[in-house]
């Protein structure tokens, strides 16, 4: 079932978003080489309780830290652990914040140090994907158009989308409908309302698409081992365009 949000609804969005973009900024201005990626999610527990919020990861179905840590070739749902981080390392850092009856959901993928030139590559034209996504993006858009664009430009850039995973509505609950992948026929897929709350994430990998998961029954990792990267937003769709509410300059 789709849900549009009032406007009193999104308003009541707008703190726990907040808090995610914000905790993202605080994580990214304090990772590094030598961390354990548990130390990680400390560091998004802390922030986001000191926030007076709750982690929505925590405990979700059974998931058993605050923020999903995931490392080179991990691409999503890495579970944080005694993993040091290295220098040359890049790391998505996914995390989400309860408050006001809603949910907030971002991620960012970070480098450690001096990365490869492959890597640099991969995280700036994920991040990329995101901005490419929402050009244009407003209510009566197809839903497809979105991954239509992020796939264009990931496979411009000789890269390769991930099928598996997919971003979503978010809301009351942290996954509500529909679901919105990061590849499509442009011109498909419902047309978007306003007040629809999406997030969009792709998902991009430096090699083939196809992942694995391990029997851990979290950690999604590339089947080639090579390196993925990772970006999130959550947006508002307006009549005229998209309201972004976990980028703090924004707020």
């Amino acid at each position: 079932m789709i849900f549009i949000k009032s406007e009193e609804e999104i308003d009541l969005m707008r703190e726990p978003n907040r808090i995610v973009g914000e905790c993202l900024n605080f994580v990214g201005e304090r990772i590094r080489a030598g961390m354990t990626t548990k130390e990680v999610d400390e560091l998004v527990y802390n922030f986001i309780k000191a926030s007076g919020a709750e982690p929505s990861c925590l405990g979700y179905c059974g998931y058993p830290a605050s923020a999903c840590v995931s490392v080179n070739e991990v691409v999503v749902h890495g579970i944080p652990d005694d993993r040091v981080l290295k220098e040359g390392d890049i790391v998505s850092v996914d995390l989400c914040a309860y408050k006001n009856g809603f949910h907030g959901d971002g991620a960012r993928t970070f480098c450690i140090g001096e990365v490869s030139e492959e890597k640099q590559k991969l995280v700036r034209v994920t991040e990329e994907c995101f901005f490419k996504a929402i050009e244009g993006l407003k209510a009566g858009t197809p839903l497809y158009d979105i991954g239509y664009k992020v796939q264009t430009h990931a496979e411009a850039n000789g890269f390769s989308v991930i099928r598996a995973y997919t971003g979503h509505a978010i809301g009351r609950e942290m996954h509500e409908d529909p679901m919105v992948p990061n590849f499509g026929r442009k011109g498909t897929g419902l047309r978007l309302r306003a007040g629809m709350v999406l997030c969009i994430e792709p998902m991009i990998a430096a090699g083939d698409w196809r992942v694995e998961v391990a029997p851990d029954g979290w950690t999604a990792y590339m089947r080639d081992g090579r390196p993925a990267a990772h970006y999130e937003n959550t947006l508002v769709i307006r009549e005229d365009g998209v309201e972004i509410l976990t980028l703090p300059a924004q707020q």
